[in-house]
């Protein structure tokens, strides 16, 4: 049971119902992120806004789920790892072993996703401040500075949602339970 009020798209501040009835749109259910993050229009606002304009950035979708559920491990978002792993299988095609090693935290065996999930656990573990090595070696696998920025840019995104749902601990929707993932896995 989440520790912060679930709303509705009839029981939301009103500055957050036009953002909950998007999200029942967009998913087919309401995710109880969003749920959540209605109690603050802002918080919900700025969560939506941001995955909009990180979904145009120039890393590609499978570029942007790595990262997303790279971050989430790292965070213990179990949530936020179920969710994008259904992304991941669902919208960008990638291999369910694959998947799995993002997931686990394990070296991946496409050397760009490597490069991705290396670069974000470094920009989260150095909060920003990585070494010109880790930057080269990003470059080195093909990416441009835009594109470090972009995985600032989703580690950003990340860190809003995965700290939302540890501060709510938000339970899992049933439509994402297939995707269920705890941190101890990742320790596993």
């Amino acid at each position: 049971m989440s520790r912060l009020h679930l709303h509705t798209p009839e029981s939301a501040p009103e500055a957050s119902r036009p953002y909950l009835q998007r999200a029942l749109a967009a998913n087919g259910f309401l995710p109880n992120l969003v749920a959540s993050l209605a109690n603050a229009p802002t918080a919900l606002e700025t969560y939506l806004t941001v995955a909009e304009i990180n979904g145009r950035s120039g890393l590609s979708l499978a570029e942007r789920e790595t990262v997303q559920i790279t971050a989430a491990g790292i965070h213990g978002c179990g949530f936020c790892v179920a969710g994008h792993t259904a992304v991941a299988l669902k919208k960008a095609q990638l291999d369910p072993q694959l998947v799995e090693s993002i997931r686990a935290q394990q070296p991946l065996s496409n050397p760009r996703l490597e490069a991705v999930a290396q670069f974000t656990r470094t920009v989260i573990a150095t909060r920003g401040a990585v070494a010109d090595e880790a930057l080269a070696a990003f470059r080195a696998a093909g990416f441009s500075d835009a594109n470090a920025l972009e995985v600032v840019l989703g580690v950003s995104l990340a860190t809003l949602c995965n700290f939302a749902n540890n501060l709510a601990q938000n339970e899992l929707n049933p439509e994402l339970a297939a995707y269920r993932w705890t941190p101890q896995e990742q320790a596993a």
